[in-house]
């Protein structure tokens, strides 16, 4: 049995500028998914933090400690890299 996750319940209204063609594929990936665009842009957004050299690039920053806690990414990142 697969258990309901919960919707992220800490969403905000952003306002950004993106390309027509990205629009449309946003909203036909969630007519084919059956989920909202919101919550397509959302999932794949998150897919960023499977990218190695975007956590090494956070790992080598200086006073990194905000941006992984803001990302929750502490699981990702060694506790010998926060800094």
């Amino acid at each position: 049995m697969r258990f309901i996750k919960p919707k992220n319940h800490n969403a905000e209204k952003v306002d950004w500028l993106i390309s027509e063609r990205a629009r449309n594929i946003v909203k036909s990936y969630a007519e084919y998914t059956e989920h909202s665009e919101s919550e397509v842009v959302n999932l794949f957004l998150l897919n960023l933090l499977d990218d190695k050299d975007f956590i090494a690039w956070i790992e080598n920053k200086r006073n990194n400690r905000r941006i992984i806690k803001q990302l929750g990414i502490e699981e990702l990142v060694g506790d010998e890299k926060i800094g």
